[in-house]
């Protein structure tokens, strides 16, 4: 690891100055490091309310219809701030508006702590997935200031790790705060971790190498004259990146299903208590963190750079852990952990193949923000879309028999199985393009 960056640090520095190239290792470090560690931290101001859903349907204060709508409040706001945010980011000062987003998120969360009326639960989480989306467009652009084309797929792989280390944070930390001292300090607990996550970010990342007085590392920063509105225009052009968005947009309904509701469902459906649940979640959070470190480094040392084909396999994988997940028998505790375990593997890659690196392999460097809007406003779309039709799916397929609620997940499997089933097919389209 230490070599790779030696060599990556050395080949874009100007005259082979001694003093630029430290200033530019450390400064490149700093910047991975931060991105890595500020954006898992997003993570976990995300998904704290994912944590609390069956101990706030149980205790009265919201009905799953209401967290749905809930839920979609922060997809919606967010997807629509992922283009919006991903078009400003190729303009922006990323250190100030990644610091900026997570400071908000983080003061959403201590707000959701204190309340427990659905107006201020939607408005405020509403209010967090529009900050949410000036984590990632921060973090891709950065990896194009700092980073050359060579090096970009392997550490957007090791980046995306950042998803599933605030994942595991979040299913294991949180609930276990939950289950101490109740619903309430789940979100107190993430406003705390989102604070110390933006007093990282203010510190360790950087804007560009040119705010650092070093030369700028990528060739379309230095030769291409086109204006970066112009590559952003062509972007929005191109068939290409619209369908990888709709296959990332499928993935997206069966990432966030389990992230969703999947504590839910394995403590409505296979009668785990609440930190057992929490936990199995976290076992793909974990894995998440193998499968979408490796995903980059795969794609470009065995495929030699091209995403179709582990694209490919880690989509079906995705199908057949849905499949585990949801038809597979109760009590079976084995069986549930490898279906969390494919998933997570599945997922991870996934998230770094459609959720971002193939449209940017083929849009200009200068466009990276608005190649990641576009699939970021359609991922981010269908995954609010996917937690209203979950919650109304899951309570209109309930009933109560001698006091007892029973759950019908039928139809929910059909929904949560066929969007993965779709991702895969869709990614097919763009085969000779990735």
């Amino acid at each position: 690891m230490i070599k790779y960056f030696k060599k990556s640090a050395e080949t874009p520095i100007i005259g082979n100055e001694v003093a630029q190239i430290k200033k530019y290792k450390s400064l490149k470090w700093q910047v991975f490091i931060s991105a890595t560690l500020g954006y898992g931290l997003y993570y976990v101001c995300r998904l704290s309310i994912n944590v609390i859903k069956k101990p706030i349907v149980d205790a009265g204060v919201l009905t799953e219809s209401e967290l749905g709508i809930i839920g979609s409040a922060l997809f919606f706001s967010y997807a629509i701030g992922k283009l919006t945010n991903g078009f400003l980011a190729d303009h922006s000062n990323i250190k100030r508006l990644m610091a900026t987003g997570l400071l908000i998120s983080a003061l959403a969360n201590l707000v959701m702590g204190f309340t427990a009326t659905f107006l201020f639960f939607a408005i405020f989480w509403g209010v967090n997935g529009w900050v949410q989306s000036m984590g990632a467009p921060s973090c891709i652009v950065s990896l194009s200031r700092w980073y050359k084309d060579s090096e970009r797929g392997s550490f957007y792989g090791f980046w995306s790790t950042s998803h599933n280390i605030g994942e595991a944070l979040t299913y294991i930390l949180t609930a276990v705060v939950v289950s101490y001292f109740g619903w309430e300090w789940g979100f107190r607990a993430a406003a705390i971790v989102g604070l110390l996550g933006a007093l990282i970010i203010s510190i360790f990342f950087h804007d560009s190498p040119e705010s650092k007085g070093l030369p700028p590392v990528n060739e379309d920063f230095k030769k291409d004259k086109t204006s970066t509105w112009e590559e952003q225009k062509g972007v929005l052009k191109n068939p290409y990146v619209w369908i990888l968005a709709l296959s990332s947009a499928f993935m997206y309904i069966s990432r966030y299903a389990v992230n969703s509701w999947g504590p839910y469902y394995f403590e409505a459906a296979k009668g785990y208590t609440l930190t057992q649940a929490n936990s199995l979640v976290a076992i793909s959070a974990v894995c998440g963190i193998l499968g979408t470190a490796s995903s980059g480094f795969i794609s470009d040392k065995l495929f030699k750079g091209r995403r179709n084909m582990p694209a490919f396999i880690f989509g079906l994988m995705n199908v057949f852990a849905l499949s585990l997940f949801l038809l597979g028998p109760i009590n079976m505790w084995w069986l549930d952990v490898i279906s969390m375990v494919l998933f997570g593997l599945g997922i991870g890659a996934l998230i770094c193949y459609l959720g971002g690196l193939m449209a940017v392999d083929i849009a200009s460097k200068k466009a990276s923000g608005a190649a990641l809007g576009i699939v970021g406003i359609m991922s981010y779309v269908a995954a609010g879309i996917q937690d209203i039709v979950s919650g109304y799916l899951i309570e209109n397929n309930k009933a109560i028999l001698n006091g007892e609620t029973i759950y019908n997940f039928d139809t929910i499997s059909v929904f949560w199985i066929g969007a993965g089933a779709l991702s895969v097919l869709l990614a097919l389209l763009v085969w000779k393009k990735t």
